[in-house]
């Protein structure tokens, strides 16, 4: 007898898209993907039905479809199996390509996030949970003065060294070694930004499968790069001092095998919540991890914006080649840079250098040169200061606003640095009903759902991207809309 599929999957009964149609979109990316092969037997469609929880013929409707493209073929019920995989196949002529948008590998957003970065460029909207710099702020005359130093220097403009230019790894080195991370050129790899360095790692060093644990909410858990990998998300949950590190314990194997498994974290002003990590705990996680043997992702791309203290990564204990450390421009100078970088032992480095020169030949060269410009003559450091200081003004004067209005209705903690404020409502708010609300009343809001594995009645603020003003007003008509829905 054939192999029958296996399917835990459902259908997702609050999403827009109709449930046949996203039994169809399951069936595509399974058979594209590998994980349904050719001559594998569905199960009939009765017990399919139960497997989905949706109507007989919701199912049937879906069966006929993927019969019409030649992907499965056979009679009503268990007789049904997988026929074809092959590229000709699901592009068969007069297919429309809207039926196989979804039939990759690399999963899509969700439809939250899809929205936010949709109308992030409604210049109507007052952007209350951006995490992104003002670019009110950018340093145009420090720019300008690179722009002609790079233009005076640079003669000719071509591909750069697999790793990224050599000039700015080792200015990139002299300048973490500032804060503690001791490194040479040769173990750094500059990227296109953080992303690209999370999405070398999920596709060169971990196995499908994999595990990823990640504080519980998490940046991560907005993205769709580890999943896509066929890595598996693990929320951690998270007190005052960070990570608990602790319950990574019961999700690990214990057969004597490696775990396959790692631990990315954001240490610094983290985000969504904008805790930072403990100096004791790091010591303690990262003891738990050398212990384990779970290789760790430290995102350091707050590090730079602490506004009193100065925290120490946790890549300056790791004295084992266990934190692959993750460094960016996008959260200092400007996005639009696209540069990053990452430290890790040189056969990492080598090995992710080589990926990337498959992904795009390498970083922007004039992106480089112009990042190298502003380290090597201090601007950077320059810049970074005022930064600093602006946005504490603009912290304090959140904090201001937000004990005079929401005492009664949120509860919150101090941020030490970075761009964001986690708010927690007191009584239970329906954050898709206030996304939407706020859209109607001039807000875009970030909620707190779209970071994390479960419901939290939260949402995220930013006093980065908006002015003392531009908050004040932002926060005015969110309590207003919050009231409204409160009362009802």
């Amino acid at each position: 007898m054939k192999n029958c599929i296996e399917i835990s999957w459902k259908p997702d009964k609050n999403s827009g898209i109709p449930a046949y149609q996203q039994i169809i979109d399951f069936f595509l990316s399974s058979v594209s993907s590998g994980a349904f092969a050719v001559g594998m037997r569905l199960p009939s469609q009765r017990k399919l039905s139960e497997l989905f929880e949706v109507n007989r013929s919701t199912v049937s409707t879906a069966i006929a479809e993927l019969s019409s493209y030649g992907i499965i073929k056979g009679s009503y019920g268990a007789g049904t199996e997988i026929a074809s995989n092959t590229w000709s196949v699901l592009l068969k002529s007069n297919q429309n390509w809207s039926k196989h948008v979804l039939s990759g590998n690399f999963k899509e957003n969700i439809s939250t996030l899809q929205v936010i970065n949709h109308l992030e460029f409604d210049k109507d909207l007052l952007r209350l949970g951006t995490g992104e710099i003002d670019h009110r702020l950018f340093p145009v005359e420090l720019w300008q003065k690179a722009l002609n130093n790079v233009g005076n220097k640079v003669t000719s403009l071509g591909y750069l060294e697999p790793l990224g230019l050599y000039e700015l790894r080792c200015e990139i080195a002299k300048h973490l070694n500032k804060i503690g991370i001791c490194t040479t050129p040769e173990c750094i790899l500059i990227t296109s930004g953080s992303l690209q360095a999370l999405q070398l790692i999920s596709v060169c060093l971990l196995k499908s499968g994999s595990k990823v644990f990640v504080e519980a909410p998490s940046y991560l858990k907005s993205l769709q790069v580890f999943e896509s990998a066929g890595l598996e998300l693990t929320g951690i949950s998270m007190d005052s001092d960070g990570m608990e590190y602790w319950k990574i314990l019961p999700h690990l194997r214990h057969t004597g095998e490696d775990n396959s498994s790692v631990v990315y974290t954001i240490p610094t002003n983290h985000n969504p919540t904008g805790i930072c990590m403990s100096e004791k705990r790091r010591q303690e996680f990262l003891e738990f991890c050398i212990t384990h043997r779970i290789p760790v992702i430290e995102d350091g791309a707050y590090q730079e914006l602490s506004f009193t203290k100065d925290y120490s990564p946790i890549r300056t204990l790791d004295h084992n080649g266990m934190v692959i450390y993750l460094g960016t421009a996008s959260k200092t100078l400007s996005p639009g840079l696209r540069i990053g970088w990452l430290v890790a032992p040189e056969a990492v480095v080598k090995r992710l250098g080589d990926a990337k020169m498959q992904m795009d030949y390498g970083a922007s060269s004039v992106s480089q040169y112009i990042f190298l410009e502003f380290l090597k003559t201090g601007m950077y450091e320059s810049y970074l200061c005022k930064l600093k200081n602006i946005l504490k003004q603009r912290l304090d004067n959140a904090m201001r606003i937000l004990e005079e209005h929401f005492q009664s209705i949120a509860e919150w903690t101090r941020p030490k640095g970075g761009f964001y404020i986690w708010l927690t409502f007191r009584q239970p708010v329906k954050t898709d009903l206030l996304f939407n609300e706020a859209i109607k009343a001039g807000i875009l809001l970030n909620p707190g759902d779209i970071y994390d594995f479960k419901a939290n009645n939260s949402i995220r603020l930013s006093y980065a991207y908006i002015t003392e003003d531009e908050f004040k007003k932002g926060a005015m008509i969110l309590k207003e809309l919050i009231f409204k829905q409160v009362a009802k």
